[in-house]
């Protein structure tokens, strides 16, 4: 097949004219041009498997953009908790299900709406922000703020009822 015909040709005639433009975005999130490359090629790939729903190149380009800054956040905080320590923890790490009321508190966690607990793990497990948190989720700072009280009263509620928690 020629270049310039068949399916895929209105794509590979955007990548063209998108490229050096997105590049530069890329650069300037990574800091590093293999890397800024690897995450633009990598953001392409997704942009094609979602390029039939695409109407627009101007919103194609704004889908790039998007792709490529969630990406490279996405990066960021992998490598946040990657992060070598200089000195080993006073105490070892316990891991998930080693406290006696684990298997309590995921029962009640199991039993919140998917949004609720979503705030909860985020907020309270994985020590995010509510900013942070909004912004994974797609919503704003208030809608984390009143999931996270209700998650919690339900918790309160549904870890005081003797069926779940016999110790009490």
């Amino acid at each position: 097949m020629t270049k310039g015909s068949g399916p895929d040709a209105p794509f590979e005639a955007f990548v063209e004219v998108a490229w050096r433009r997105h590049l530069r975005l890329a650069m300037l999130l990574t800091g590093d041009p293999s890397r800024a490359e690897e995450l633009l090629q990598d953001s392409l790939v997704k942009l094609y498997e979602r390029w039939g729903k695409i109407r627009s190149e101007d919103g194609a380009h704004a889908y790039l953009r998007r792709i490529l800054t969630n990406s490279q956040i996405s990066w960021w905080r992998r490598r946040f908790r990657e992060r070598l320590v200089a000195e080993v923890p006073d105490r070892s790490y316990e891991p998930i299900g080693a406290h006696p009321d684990a298997d309590v508190l995921r029962q009640a966690l199991l039993a919140l709406p998917p949004r609720q607990r979503a705030v909860v793990v985020l907020r309270h497990y994985e020590d995010l922000s509510e900013r942070e948190i909004a912004h994974i989720l797609g919503c704003t700072e208030g809608t984390v703020k009143s999931q996270n009280a209700r998650a919690l009263q339900r918790l309160r509620r549904t870890l005081q009822q003797p069926a779940l928690n016999p110790q009490r």
